[in-house]
């Protein structure tokens, strides 16, 4: 018997304690179920929260089979009743793996780095079909259970997906393209087309009746899903998870719908099966967040390097930070060369090393300009209406490649200003590099894994200018190349190598005269390695790594550092006192304004809050006939999407619509930290900024902001350069093994940084501090929070995120349907000046669209699923906080269609209002300096027009806006891009446009497809 002894503690007491304080969600309904029924109909096995679990087929408590780690879903019975197939993403791409029903005898069926999934027995159990992408072909391939092998049933490469079994054994049946049912001979290889479906619908989750004729699927027509039978519907008004029903004999189905599992027989009659599953958050130890430093006015090092050029003699860097362009001379300390305000970047030494080409939108749009190194004179390049980007000098100086805002490229002809299209549009291609020859044009594009998916790898493309021939390469089987913002590739000058970067190091990559890889990579650093220049004479590499430019010799000898010596000093808040006389204040708190108060700023710093006319002394703002309130927080945007594009427009977008803080969970690294430098010594206009660099992503991806990881080294290297450039965020994006993210949250905290990610379970379990959108990129293709057609979410989902404490960031991107019945923040000034025009027209046709488009339906069902998943999380605890996602959505009116959205659909004005300010702070880590107006807060304020508790819209008639106790005007923001660009800065001769030359084989739509995020599943 245990005797306690005075002052101390009962050890089995505090176990029960600390065992009764960890959180225990029991999932009663949930998204997207796949399950399966065994032989003799008793037992279903179901894949709630991405785990295995079986339930007595008439209901009850489920028991579960595996764990978090293992990431199993789409489980399917051997004919035995004796074990189980599912696919799994333990080991970093799906597999599919076997474990018997008692959960003894777990072992991986298949590996490789293709993903094998939605795997079924044969019924005699000899085979297993299964949909992959191996050999980066979409196909239906069987395993044989007693060799092992495998073989492909199907030819080509094809979005074919959801195999399925005949009766007999003699077909599988399978989905292709999503608009139909095939089946393919076993043996024959006979293909068929069973039934197809309509114009306007999908086809899911084919399964064959009894009599191996009838064809039981689900079709999927905007935001409707139905349980079909060939063609005829069985369901009306459910929403139908759009995974393999069970036939329970030759007249009844199992299917799921509504969040529940449900048998229906052909006749019509309907049951529900209740289950319930049972998870313990038990999360990791409480961490100290390292919140930062928003006010100190200490000299520090500029960590933000971003687009370091090397020059052809290799003793000059030109690079741009704190919004200039520098020029530093080995041994010497920077000079600034270009700072006048606007957005200048992408510096390249012209082959004599006599001028820079940059861009810079100093004349309204992102135009390419010369420098002249020797006198300072500059001159304009390009003068077209669209965007010129990374500008890239021809080795015989006499032309310029460059690429425009949707990701096409094209080479300038100096002598005759004409303009040729070489690459058609790309999804964020990296900056171009020219052959020495100048016969190819080298870049990094993303190129999907299969036809199935449009995620994949980061290739090398060439292009040779005289033939048009695109081809793609990857730089070594399987790898990809670290990112597509700097990471090569770089032609050496004997044209014998390119240089790139990969898993986070330098390498050397042999090549033809052709650029045809001909051999293995050679590895040239053992430290981290970004923004790769060379110099001409081919002797030295310049990189960033962790904050610091290095340099090494084209073998890997010889590295050094190459000292910057620049710091930066943030800009001081106005000093003195400043008195807001306000007509109207809401201080973040409650649903009520407070009338005719002054709020006192002193040094940034609000001091006090007070009646009309208490404070004396100082500079007065007069607000009489205005509405202060708290400076609105985005805590998810990705600043550098399209940030070239839009240059300096964007900072003076997000404050002109009163946004005076913003964070990115996922920008290019160098980039993130050379913009939060800028912003916070005042040499760049806009909000306050935090951010992560690139998210952490699994061996696949397409985001220019992600980056792969392939290996544990590799995600150590990245995590040391994470925590040396200071993210104030981590973010794990959606294909990271839960081994690897746990080490991401575990580091992180440890260095106070919160993690984030798109998951949120077993997220909630793990530590993870948010979640991302409501129901955002998935590695399934489908969420697990959100149903696959109408968005809605169900019971766990909104318990688990009350419990775990996480937050959860609105990103209502679909609410277009606001533009339907108001049209004003198309039509704002703000937006018309602000918006570059390609943008603008964007968003006009988009406006245009919102009530009778194509998507209008869906686009109303999703953002209804989401506002109301947002509510039900809201009222029960749960932390949600304002996330617009732009340049997704639109930059600065976006977190008012938040706002809006969230108000039609339920909230409250002060609870929407909430989320983008109290909340949002929360989440931060700043609640004690940010997002109420209380004595101590920084000075960030909203002026605007109106009443906003009472009509949300008001909340974007902001007139003025304070950032720190520094007051901006609208007009003020806005004028930059009033004035035409004066005659003198445009160029001598006119621009002719050729002809493009043919498109690349990846050409795809710069912009984010909504399709993407709806039934390709991409996102949603």
């Amino acid at each position: 018997m245990f005797i306690p002894v005075a002052g101390k503690a009962d050890p089995a007491a505090a176990a029960d304690a600390e065992e009764a304080s960890v959180p225990h969600v029991v999932a009663r309904e949930s998204a997207n179920l796949a399950v399966s029924l065994s032989p003799g109909g008793r037992t279903i096995a179901l894949d709630a929260l991405n785990a295995i679990w079986l339930l007595p087929a008439t209901g009850g408590t489920a028991r579960r089979l595996t764990e978090d780690g293992q990431d199993a879903t789409q489980p399917h019975w051997a004919p035995d009743g004796q074990s189980l197939v599912f696919q799994s993403f333990r080991e970093g791409a799906y597999d599919l793996w076997r474990i018997g029903a008692d959960g003894s005898g777990l072992r991986r069926l298949t590996d490789g780095p293709g993903y094998d999934q939605e795997p079924k027995f044969s019924p005699d159990g000899r085979l297993v079909a299964f949909a992959s992408d191996r050999g980066n072909a979409g196909r239906i391939w069987v395993l044989d259970m007693r060799t092992g092998e495998t073989r492909p049933l199907t030819r080509g490469d094809r979005n074919v997906a959801m195999p399925t079994w005949s009766p007999d054994g003699s077909r599988v049946a399978y989905i292709a393209d999503g608009a139909a049912v095939e089946a393919v001979g076993v043996d024959s290889g006979t293909v068929e087309t069973l039934l197809t479906g309509p114009a306007d619908a999908a086809l899911y989750a084919p399964s064959f009746g009894p009599d191996g004729r009838r064809v039981a699927h689900v079709q999927v027509t905007g935001a409707r899903a139905r349980l079909m039978l060939d063609d005829r519907a069985l369901t009306d008004g459910e929403d139908v998870f759009p995974l393999a029903p069970c036939w329970i004999g030759a007249d009844e189905l199992l299917y799921t719908a509504d969040g529940h599992i449900r048998r229906r027989t052909l006749d019509g009659a309907r049951t529900d099966i209740p289950f319930s599953a049972g998870v313990s958050l038990a999360r990791p130890a409480p961490y100290r967040r390292r919140g930062p430093d928003l006010t100190s006015a200490r000299p520090q090092d500029v960590l933000g390097i971003a687009d370091p050029a090397l020059s052809p003699d290799g003793h000059t860097v030109a690079f741009r930070a704190l919004n200039a362009l520098w020029l530093l001379r080995e041994g010497e300390r920077p000079r600034r060369i270009v700072g006048d305000g606007y957005w200048n970047a992408c510096p390249g030494f012209s082959p004599d090393g006599r001028s820079l080409v940059y861009a810079s939108d100093r004349a309204g749009t992102a135009n390419l300009w010369r420098h002249d190194l020797a006198t300072g004179a500059r001159e304009r390049l390009t003068d077209l209406p669209n965007a010129q980007l990374s500008p890239r000098w021809s080795p015989d100086g006499t032309r310029i490649a460059y690429q425009d805002e949707g990701g096409a490229t094209w080479v300038l002809t100096l002598a005759d200003g004409s303009v040729t299209k070489v690459v058609g549009e790309l999804y964020q291609p990296g900056p171009p590099a020219w052959s020495p020859d100048g016969r190819l044009i080298a870049l990094a594009a993303v190129a999907p894994y299969s036809r199935r998916s449009s995620n994949g790898h980061n290739q090398i493309l060439t292009v040779d200018l005289d033939t048009h021939e695109v081809r793609y390469q990857a730089p070594a089987p399987g790898r990809s190349l670290s990112t597509r913002s700097g990471d090569g590739p770089l032609w050496t000058p004997d044209g014998r190598h390119l240089i790139v970067g990969m898993e986070s190091l330098a390498w050397r990559v042999p090549v033809d005269a052709d650029g045809r890889i001909t051999g293995e990579p050679e590895q040239l650093t053992d430290e981290t390695a970004d923004s790769l220049s060379l110099d001409a004479r081919g002797t030295t590499l310049l990189y960033l790594s962790d904050g610091r430019l290095r340099a090494c010799g084209l073998d890997g000898s010889g590295t050094r550092t190459v000292p910057t010596r620049l710091t930066w000093t943030r800009r001081p808040a106005p000093a003195g006192r400043t008195v807001v006389r306000a007509g109207a204040l809401w201080d973040g708190t409650g649903a009520e304004l407070r009338h005719d108060v002054d709020v006192v700023v002193e040094d940034g710093r609000i001091a006090e809050v007070v009646r009309r006319g208490a404070a004396r002394g100082g500079r007065t703002v007069d607000a009489t006939g205005l509405t202060v309130l708290p400076g609105l927080i985005d805590t998810h945007n990705h600043w550098h999407w399209h940030g070239p594009q839009w240059g300096d427009r964007q900072g003076r977008a997000w404050l002109a619509y009163g946004v005076t803080t913003s964070r990115t969970p996922g920008d290019p690294a160098y980039q993130m930290v050379e913009n939060r430098e800028a912003l916070a010594a005042g040499t760049r206009v806009g909000p306050r900024y935090f951010g992560s660099g690139e998210g952490f992503e699994g061996t696949r991806g397409r985001h220019r902001v992600m980056r792969p990881v392939f290996t544990r080294a590799q995600l150590d290297r990245d995590l040391r350069r994470a925590l040396a450039l200071r993210y104030d965020l981590l973010k794990s994006y959606i294909r990271l093994p839960l081994d690897l993210e746990r080490e991401v949250v575990e580091r992180g905290h440890a260095a106070g940084v919160p993690v984030t990610s798109h998951y949120l379970y077993p997220a909630a379990a793990t530590g993870l501090d948010g979640m991302e959108h409501t129901g955002g990129g998935n590695r399934l293709g489908y969420s697990r929070t959100l149903s696959f057609a109408a968005g809605r979410t169900f019971q766990d989902s909104v318990d688990l995120l009350a419990a775990s404490g996480m937050w959860i960031s609105t990103t209502t991107l679909f609410a277009t349907e606001l533009f339907a019945d108001d049209r004003s923040l198309v039509e704002d000034e703000r937006t018309r000046t602000l918006f570059p025009d390609w943008e603008y027209e964007r968003l006009r046709q988009k406006a245009d669209s919102a009530a009778s488009g194509p998507d209008a339906e869906l686009n109303h069902a999703w953002t209804v699923g989401d506002c109301d998943m947002l509510l039900r999380v809201h009222r029960a605890g749960g932390l949600v906080v304002a996330g617009t996602d732009a340049a997704l959505d639109d930059i600065g009116i976006s977190i008012h269609q938040n706002l809006r959205a969230l108000v039609k659909y339920g909230f409250a004005p002060w609870e929407a209002l909430t989320t983008a300010t109290g909340n949002a702070a929360r989440c931060l880590g700043l609640a004690d300096r940010l997002g109420t107006v209380a004595p101590g807060h920084l000075a960030d304020l909203a002026f605007v027009e109106g009443d906003p508790l009472h009509d949300i819209a008001a909340a974007a008639a902001v007139r003025q806006v304070m950032s720190g106790g520094r007051l901006h005007t609208v007009p003020e923001l806005l004028e930059p891009f009033r004035r035409p660009a004066a005659a003198a800065e445009r160029t001598a001769h006119p621009h002719r446009v050729r002809t493009a030359a043919p498109s690349a084989r990846y050409d795809t739509d710069h912009y984010w497809h909504e399709a993407e995020w709806r039934h390709q599943g991409c996102c949603r």
